[in-house]
């Protein structure tokens, strides 16, 4: 019998749960979810899971990440319970789970820790910038190193272990199944969803769902790009015409993608954007000013004027240094890793049930 944690409920809600507890387990949610079906019954299961407190049964499920949110959920509940909220919630919730260091739980209940992180790196990098230990020059080029020692630092040793605690929790403390050709065999999962995130396109019919998959795909491709073009590439040293002219439209294409993705959360035209969690607008603001910003320096080296304007510079790197020590390990960026993730570990467990 799974243990019941009374106070269960009240720390979804520090995680952005609302009104789920008015659910009367009527199954509307279920019914008009089109990523439902008799093997994966879900909101309406994870909704009585919160209620009852069976936080066990929630953190061996993957079914959280399984839900796109397209908020079908949410429209049509006859209690306003709000599910597709609840469901986001929990993948919040999860992170936290799976997250050795504890500081996603942190972050996400507390937005003055957000607040406090983010201070403390702009007084880092501005303290190490006026305290004339590197000139400008030594400045960008430790920047670089540092992009490429963050990227490989923060995913040995943070997300890789993240991914391993969620895999014990969800396949092998639900299975205890390990079949190294099932796991081979299940990989082109991972992958395919990684990058195209394609089972959204059966979240609904509305052509708005299309247009979101449409413009999450270019995001995807152009932020993954303009990760190569900088860190391997060095753009903002390189003379390549090539490169630049790349690094120029993938960071153009993220401003802009990200500058649409905002004015929907502040117009909030659909149930995707009703609800924000602070988590959800740094996400993506500090994406838009990576874009951003990555696209003014390389037109004031360009212009040969960054040397006299070098906050343009030291502005991009606070929001680099910001996004890949908070936002990438603790943030909601994990959320397209560990959904990523929990599609090839559900083909496993499916595998292991057959």
């Amino acid at each position: 019998m799974a243990k019941t944690d009374l106070k269960f409920g009240k720390k979804l809600k520090k995680y952005g749960a609302i009104d789920f507890n008015a659910c009367y387990n009527c199954g509307t949610c279920t019914a008009v979810c089109d990523l439902a079906n008799k093997d994966v019954s879900f909101p309406r299961n994870m909704v009585r899971a919160s209620v009852l407190g069976t936080s066990e049964d929630v953190k061996s499920s993957l079914k959280p990440w399984l839900c796109y949110y397209c908020g079908e959920c949410t429209t049509f509940c006859p209690q306003e319970a709000k599910p597709g909220e609840l469901m986001m919630s929990l993948r919040r919730y999860l992170t936290s789970r799976y997250d050795w260091t504890g500081l996603s739980g942190v972050f996400y209940r507390n937005t003055v820790a957000y607040i406090i992180g983010f201070l403390l790196i702009i007084a880092g990098v501005l303290g190490l910038y006026f305290s004339n230990i590197f000139d400008q020059e030594e400045m960008m080029h430790y920047g670089h190193y540092f992009e490429m020692f963050a990227i490989a630092g923060v995913f040995a040793f943070i997300l890789l272990p993240n991914i391993i605690r969620m895999w014990k929790y969800t396949v092998w403390d639900t299975v205890k199944f390990f079949n190294i050709k099932v796991y081979f065999g299940s990989l082109k999962e991972l992958l395919v969803h990684m990058f195209t995130q394609k089972r959204t396109l059966s979240c609904g019919t509305e052509r708005e769902n299309k247009v979101w998959w449409i413009q999450h795909l270019v995001l995807v491709i152009g932020y993954m790009s303009l990760l190569v073009i900088t860190v391997f590439l060095d753009w903002f040293s390189t003379d390549y015409m090539v490169v630049n002219l790349a690094g120029y439209l993938v960071s153009f294409f993220i401003f802009a993608i990200t500058f649409l993705f905002i004015i929907k959360r502040v117009k909030k035209k659909d149930e995707k954007t009703t609800f924000s969690h602070p988590s959800d607008w740094f996400f993506v603001i500090w994406l838009f000013f990576m874009g951003f910003s990555a696209f003014l320096v390389r037109i004031f080296v360009d212009l040969d004027i960054l040397e006299n304007n070098f906050w343009m510079y030291l502005f991009h790197i606070i929001i680099l240094v910001q996004w890949a020590l908070i936002i990438v390990p603790f943030g909601k960026w994990t959320h397209f890793l560990y959904r990523s993730f929990a599609m090839y570990f559900d083909d496993i467990v499916t595998k292991a049930n057959k």
